[in-house]
């Protein structure tokens, strides 16, 4: 197969990578989700943090949204499956945003984040031909300082972080953690259940390694602590019964022995 020199990506040295607006009537390609898995973990991993007021307006989070740039004169798109960037330009009000174009719209995102799967131009391609793969472009194109890897099905996080323009895969804690300075919260792998998915997720835990929870787990979390002070006032209550009965039958001793237990001070 012959490739045309104008789709051949040249070294990262030699890269031309520019920032330029999508016409307004450009039509994205639709990238199917691979499967149902997919949408529900990065749902997962946003919904804690909307519940604990940490998404600001000028911050965007984003699953399945096209981020653009121009290099060596040809579109490239590509569509992480969650990623986060501190800072962008508010939108026009009533305005949706259908792409994001770093450096004309915001920052670059400073975390990128694939759910491992088998196509072309994969999680760890570095492909430099058009369309360049997954980890080229992220790493040489955006210079995305955290890139993400997680195996959704054995539960694998791979945390990479930019060195020198090449990406190097980091060691997480003794608790098999991984600490995002950007962001102030540790990323993490854990097992169980939510909408009908049992499986491994990527879950949140705070600086004081406290795990963020979902809305059903707070939702239970507040049912417990109602139930144990509904059963700490039903044995407030039961004590102050018993007490009365005690007083009860030591008032009616002492009128047995001829004592108005009122007129004892």
């Amino acid at each position: 197969m012959v490739i045309s020199q104008e789709n051949i990506i040249r070294p990262a040295a030699t890269l031309s990578v520019t920032w330029e607006r999508l016409p307004d009537d450009y039509k994205l390609e639709e990238e199917p989700v691979e499967n149902t898995g997919q949408p529900l973990i990065a749902g997962a991993l946003r919904e804690p943090l909307e519940l604990i007021g940490y998404i600001k307006p000028e911050m965007l989070i984003a699953s399945n949204l096209g981020i653009c740039a121009t290099v060596n004169g040809e579109l490239v798109i590509k569509a992480p499956d969650w990623f986060y960037v501190p800072k962008v330009q508010p939108l026009t009000q009533g305005c949706e945003r259908k792409s994001y174009t770093p450096n004309l719209e915001g920052d670059t995102p400073t975390i990128v984040m694939e759910f491992l799967s088998d196509t072309e131009g994969g999680e760890y391609s570095v492909k430099r031909s058009y369309p360049p793969g997954k980890w080229f472009f992220y790493e040489q194109v955006l210079n995305v300082p955290t890139y993400v890897i997680f195996e959704p099905d054995t539960g694998l996080l791979e945390v990479y972080r930019l060195q020198e323009q090449r990406y190097d895969l980091e060691l997480p804690d003794s608790e098999g953690r991984h600490w995002f300075p950007e962001m102030g919260l540790f990323l993490g792998v854990w097992r169980g259940e939510k909408e009908g998915r049992t499986g491994y997720w990527l879950r949140w835990w705070d600086e004081g390694e406290n795990l963020l929870l979902w809305g059903v787990e707070r939702l239970e979390q507040e049912r417990q602590q109602v139930e144990q002070e509904r059963q700490r006032a039903e044995q407030e209550r039961q004590r102050a019964e018993q007490e009365h009965q005690r007083a009860e039958k030591l008032a009616a001793y002492l009128r047995s022995q001829g004592i108005n237990p009122d007129e004892i001070e």
